[in-house]
């Protein structure tokens, strides 16, 4: 237990190195997909692109919100059992 606390500690301390560039990569290529998509009409047309690009960015809201879930699922099961248990 203790191993992945310093592993986690460690990467947390060299998450904010890495270049600015390397972490916002996705953004220039859903701006270039969607311009070029625009332009030509290719890959099923512009509502196609969008239909997708909305589906991966909803993908990767909910990522976040599960790792959450499957940190704290004890205590969140533990508040409910509280909260349904509590009177008044």
């Amino acid at each position: 237990m203790r191993h992945r606390a310093v592993l986690l500690f460690i990467v947390l301390l060299l998450l904010p190195l890495l270049p600015v560039d390397l972490l916002a990569q996705g953004c220039a290529m859903c701006k270039a997909t969607v311009e070029s998509a625009q332009d030509n009409g290719v890959f099923g047309g512009t509502q196609t692109i969008g239909r997708g690009l909305n589906n991966g960015i909803l993908y990767l809201m909910a990522v976040p919100y599960v790792l959450l879930f499957l940190l704290f699922r004890k205590r969140i099961v533990g508040f409910f059992k509280e909260f349904a248990n509590a009177q008044g």
